[in-house]
């Protein structure tokens, strides 16, 4: 096997294996305490709040869910093999970015580290719902291009929940604090991914 194409293997498997263990990360605030994780940042006011209870849960479970299954979509030999398959796994995709994308803006309002955090957050929520939207109506004009295009900016937002958590603790060690850090996380999580995202959509141009 080529170099190239063994390094660009390793890649999608690393890859892979994030999406897989974040998109099971979830699973954890269902068993372990209420001080576990983010929430241990979270005041009594708002732990307590039914309907913030509610839309955290219904981000994390769904938006997890989104994660753990988005990646396969990537596949050339699934989507080539089993075309049903696919679009079943995008329809679950779909309503679950929906629904946890829905939440997130909810949750964000109560973001910890203030209008700078909620804004970051918000800011993601949007751009995955948009990007995940304008996917699916591509994809019901048969314009496959476009669809592939927007689905590739739609998991670059989903995958922050996996840069989230390997730069929130790089940043907590750079400012011994977790506010700074959570408000620089809280855009730093999803921008780069983005911009990523771009140059891939750029490199399908050339193709």
């Amino acid at each position: 096997m080529p170099f190239k194409q063994m390094t660009k293997k390793i890649g999608f498997i690393i890859f892979a294996m994030l999406c897989v263990f974040i998109g099971l990360y979830p699973v954890a605030y269902f068993i372990l305490e209420r001080t576990f994780g983010l929430l241990a940042s979270k005041s009594n006011i708002v732990l307590n709040n039914v309907f913030w209870n509610i839309a955290f849960y219904v981000h994390i479970s769904l938006g997890g869910l989104a994660l753990l299954i988005g990646w396969l979509q990537f596949s050339k030999k699934l989507r080539n093999r089993n075309l049903k398959l696919h679009r079943t796994i995008g329809k679950v995709y779909m309503i679950s970015v929906m629904f946890s994308g829905l939440a997130s803006l909810y949750i964000a309002y109560y973001a910890t580290g203030g209008l700078i955090a909620i804004f970051g957050f918000m800011c993601l929520g949007l751009i995955w719902l948009y990007t995940t939207s304008k996917g699916f109506l591509s994809i019901k004009k048969r314009d496959v291009s476009k669809h592939q295009k927007f689905m590739i900016y739609s998991y670059a937002a989903c995958f922050a929940a996996v840069t989230l958590r390997i730069w929130l603790p790089i940043l907590i060690a750079i400012y011994q604090e977790f506010i700074p850090a959570y408000r620089i996380v809280a855009w730093l999580c999803w921008m780069p991914n983005i911009v990523v995202a771009y140059f891939i959509v750029k490199r399908l141009d050339l193709k």
